[in-house]
């Protein structure tokens, strides 16, 4: 009798936390995104709390428009560690939590992403994880020589062709290809090895990669596409899926759709964890956990709240705070996806400019819950056994205080329900995932092989 599902946890450990006043907290440190001592800190509590993955996001460049103008000094969003260098040093002082990043396919080569994944997966003993994303930027093409981000299609069809080179990649080596004899001086079996030889629209790339078969097989990829080819990529690559709903109605919706898309790529659905993002805000009663938001609330400046509008539904500051929210003109929409579930918000809620901003202020479009552990849990339980999130991507409102009162509060009811391990299940994150292990195809096909000649005989 299979075990029971259990829900999965990450963490999004982005600069000082998740609210747009993060940073300002009185218990923060201001400086946080440039102190390593903040990521360990974090990253450890993460790990006290059995936390399936600690998450980076990242671009390369600051990713934001100084829109309106002064919005961006007044954030936290401006500079932080580069990912894979962080997550090495995370790697050695966790033993369990996964170490997850973002790293593009716009502005990387393959061969450059395979071998760091593959390198940190290796550091860390197996639980390392790719977060695959297309980079969609005007800020960040203008660090590569290019005035703006390359069209939509062209981006997801070199991230498709992108993503199968670095999985052709870490299948360079098979498992047992280093025999490393010394006595008869032999390091690896010339048989095992497996040269890519691939020539596609956007690569040509030989191989082999210069790190061995990873501890997981290969990492663990993420993918955060809404839009219909970001979930065509997930459905045929990813582990692990980041996404952003408010009703469980919607979240449902997201679910099947993307799950129903794998059988045609020979896919298991339950081989692909769905993972919503969601900010809980506990407290030991309702009026604390509301307090204790209320708190960030409170040092949100308006020019900040305007800023993290604009990249989705353009400058507003010509407008009423206290007015009703414009139809954007789509020329200024630089994330439309995310920018039509703030619309939506607005329009379902009847909402000025400033109440907008302030409901987004914490969960970016994200769920956010507020109230006891119990309240948490029940939000939690909905929608994991209503079909719409296998776990769920923790977004705290500031780091490490955000996270750790749920690890303090939040885990301790999932466990007295029978929701969250109570110990990590395996040493690798694809064991603490629940997912199968990828048979290298060299191993595979002379298996099956194998298998038909012992047929064959018995007849």
């Amino acid at each position: 009798m299979p075990a029971p599902r259990k829900i999965r946890l990450g963490v999004s450990m982005i600069g000082m936390g998740y609210h747009l006043a993060a940073w300002r907290h009185p218990q923060s440190s201001a400086g946080g995104n440039m102190e390593l001592q903040h990521a360990v800190r974090v990253a450890q509590v993460a790990e006290r709390g059995l936390l399936d993955m600690a998450f980076l996001a990242d671009g390369v460049g600051i990713r934001f428009n100084d829109v309106p103008t002064g919005a961006l000094s007044h954030t936290c969003k401006n500079v932080q560690f580069e990912p894979l260098t962080l997550l090495s040093a995370l790697a050695m002082v966790t033993q369990h939590v996964g170490l997850a990043a973002t790293a593009s396919t716009t502005y990387n080569e393959p061969y450059h992403i395979a071998r760091k994944f593959a390198s940190l997966d290796h550091i860390s003993g197996g639980r390392a994880a790719w977060n695959v994303v297309t980079s969609a930027t005007d800020m960040e093409a203008q660090n590569f020589g290019l005035v703006g981000a390359p069209p939509k299609t062209g981006r997801y069809d070199r991230a498709i062709e992108f993503v199968d080179v670095v999985k052709g990649l870490w299948e360079s080596w098979e498992d047992d290809a280093f025999i490393r004899d010394k006595a008869a001086g032999l390091n690896y079996d010339p048989s095992k090895v497996h040269m890519l030889d691939h020539e596609g629209a956007h690569f040509r790339v030989k191989g082999p990669l210069n790190v061995a078969r990873t501890p997981q097989g290969r990492p663990i990829i993420i993918q955060a596409g809404a839009s219909d080819q970001g979930r065509e990529l997930a459905a045929a690559t990813a582990d692990v899926i980041y996404a952003a709903s408010q009703t469980l109605e919607d979240a449902r919706a997201y679910y099947n759709d993307v799950k129903g898309r794998m059988a045609k790529y020979g896919r298991d659905p339950d081989q692909l964890k769905i993972m919503p993002g969601i900010m809980a805000v506990p407290g030991r009663t309702r009026q604390e956990a509301l307090d204790r938001y209320q708190v960030l609330q409170d040092l949100v400046q308006p020019i900040v709240g305007l800023g993290a509008l604009a990249n989705y539904l353009g400058d507003l500051s010509d407008y009423d705070l206290d007015g009703p929210v414009p139809e954007p003109d789509p020329a200024d929409r630089r994330d439309h996806s995310r920018g039509q579930i703030f619309l939506e918000m607005a329009r379902r809620g009847n909402l000025s400019i400033r109440q907008l901003y302030l409901s987004i202020a914490g969960g970016n479009g994200h769920r956010l819950v507020i109230g006891t552990p119990a309240d948490i849990v029940d939000a939690m339980e909905d929608w994991f056994h209503g079909g719409g999130a296998d776990g769920f991507n923790l977004l705290p409102t500031w780091l490490p205080g955000g996270l750790e009162e749920v690890v303090e509060m939040v885990i301790p009811e999932m466990q007295r329900r029978g929701l969250y391990r109570t110990a990590y299940e395996g040493k690798t994150l694809r064991e603490n995932l629940g997912l199968a292990w990828p048979e290298h195809p060299a191993a595979a096909a002379k298996r099956a092989g194998m298998a038909q000649l012992l047929g064959s005989a018995a007849q």
